[in-house]
């Protein structure tokens, strides 16, 4: 199903990239993750895989969630390895490690969504839960995101 949708799939292009350099040292940053890879916990709803078109919405995941407490819905690629080690997707204990020894500042809220999305929900992404998500990691100052797709 993920190739043939993928064959068929027409990606955003953008003219400009956005780029701000950071403020200050890695040691007195606040990092954030932002996946695609369709992660939430458990306790969370799970992304919706009855809609082909996708789903716009966002997981918020603490910094201090475990690896264990962890799922993936997504079913338009093959997370085997990644239900093995997390940290392949999401790596927060990388991150919680780099936090501790000093080398980011912190581990900020990290953030999870759906890579499989088309339109009519790209428009939801790009005008409601992307706007809402950067708000998020505005008003928790994150200085800065890793994106790490599926």
């Amino acid at each position: 199903m993920a190739r043939r949708w993928g064959r068929r799939f027409d990606a955003l292009a953008f003219d400009t990239v956005p780029f701000v350099p950071l403020r200050a040292p890695l040691r007195e940053c606040r990092i954030a993750l932002v996946t695609t890879g369709g992660v939430h916990r458990r306790s969370q709803p799970g992304f919706d895989m009855d809609d082909p078109r996708g789903d716009a919405s966002y997981r918020a995941i603490p910094p201090d969630t475990a690896p264990e407490a962890l799922t993936i819905t997504h079913d338009y690629y093959d997370h085997r390895d990644a239900e093995r080690d997390m940290n392949i997707l999401l790596p927060l204990g990388l991150f919680r490690e780099l936090a501790g020894a000093g080398t980011i500042g912190a581990l900020g809220t990290c953030y999870s969504f759906m890579g499989h999305i088309e339109p009519p929900h790209v428009a939801t992404l790009l005008n409601v839960t992307a706007p809402q998500v950067a708000g998020k990691l505005k008003q928790e100052r994150v200085d800065a995101v890793l994106l790490t797709p599926a």
